[in-house]
């Protein structure tokens, strides 16, 4: 009766803190991602498409805004992803680092090519189109809709000692290293 009682007491004690005590997946679970010009799982606009490639477009980047970083951020990066891109390694739209903690917006069209629209600090590195700035959605004509997964970073370091010739997957080692959250949104596109 006493080992029921003893194991009774246990469960107890475990399903207590599983309740009470917070976790770090549960405290970033509120870091968040939203655009007021593209809506998590809705087709992007011709504003955010490539002019380029028999694309289009205005290749200008969302506004994008994010709340709730976890505590002890230090900076962010944001990076938009086609995982769908028939590379075999998808395609990297956008690469920003060391942008301040301090910032909790970008707006619309901060990813020109001359970054005028960026933080002060604020690196934009090298796309898989070979040039820094935003590079809008032109994928395959015919191809089911792609995704494009806009994702803002939470690092724990000031910098990542970058500069905006590193390639996505340098950027995206060292995103991985430091970070302490992500809050993301996917978009489609297809033509």
């Amino acid at each position: 009766m006493k080992m029921k009682s003893f194991f009774a007491f246990v469960l107890l004690c475990l399903i207590l803190c599983l309740t009470l005590c917070p976790t770090k997946g549960a405290l970033a679970g509120s870091f968040r991602l939203v655009s007021q010009d593209v809506a998590d799982g809705a087709m992007l606009h011709d504003a955010q498409v490539l002019n380029g490639f028999g694309c289009l477009g205005g290749n200008r980047s969302p506004a994008l805004e994010w709340r709730d970083p976890p505590a002890g951020t230090q900076s962010f990066a944001v990076t938009v992803y086609d995982p769908d891109a028939p590379t075999g390694s998808g395609w990297w739209h956008w690469v920003i680092f060391d942008i301040p903690a301090t910032t909790a917006d970008l707006p619309a069209d901060a990813g020109s090519a001359g970054g005028g629209g960026l933080p002060a600090g604020s690196i934009q590195s090298l796309t898989d189109f070979g040039a820094p700035g935003f590079g809008g959605a032109c994928p395959p004509q015919g191809d089911q809709p792609h995704r494009y997964v806009f994702t803002v970073h939470a690092l724990d370091v000031p910098s990542l000692g970058l500069d905006a010739k590193a390639m996505p997957a340098l950027v995206g080692f060292m995103l991985h290293q430091h970070s302490i959250g992500k809050a993301s949104f996917t978009a489609r596109y297809a033509r």
